[in-house]
């Protein structure tokens, strides 16, 4: 953005120097000047989850088997644990249909006949309800094409006159 199109400063703004520097750390250290911690950072630092970590893994075989022998008690706690590690959680999967539809129809008697495929019990409510949106999606675009192409022979018609 160039200097003549910035916004103009808020009057609580004006008067202010912000401090010298890129802003970051302790300003009052600089390069070559005696460190604020000359021991610097202890040994222990950052170690417990290390430490954790490593308890964990050498004994992750018989935590294993312990929830295990859980579950196979019926800790229903645990089997869902194990299984959460296991498994992959099942995706919901919409049922496969077939009904006979005929795309070239008029919307409304598209829809009529979703609506007499789930009346027939050959599609399932909420299915009949994604079709139904799906078509309705689908006259939308449809609407918005025929209403472009209205407007372009309109724009020629006056452009031609």
């Amino acid at each position: 953005m160039d200097q003549q199109n910035l916004p103009d400063e808020p009057e609580w703004l004006k008067n202010h120097n912000p401090p010298p520097g890129d802003g970051r750390g302790n300003p009052g250290w600089h390069k070559g000047m005696k460190s604020p911690n000359p021991s610097g950072r202890k040994p222990e630092f950052g170690v417990a989850r290390t430490k954790i970590t490593s308890m964990l893994m050498d004994n992750v075989g018989g935590i294993l088997e312990k929830q295990i022998a859980k579950a196979l008690e019926g800790d229903s706690g645990a089997a869902t644990l194990v299984l959460s590690r296991v498994m992959a959680p099942l995706k919901a999967d919409s049922e496969r249909v077939r009904f006979h539809f005929d795309p070239a129809l008029p919307i409304s008697q598209q829809v009529e006949q979703v609506l007499a495929a789930i009346a027939a019990g050959a599609v399932a409510p909420d299915i009949g309800k994604q079709i139904i949106d799906a078509i309705a999606a689908l006259s939308t675009v449809r609407m918005n094409e025929e209403l472009e192409l209205r407007v372009k022979t309109l724009e020629m018609k006056t452009v031609g006159a």
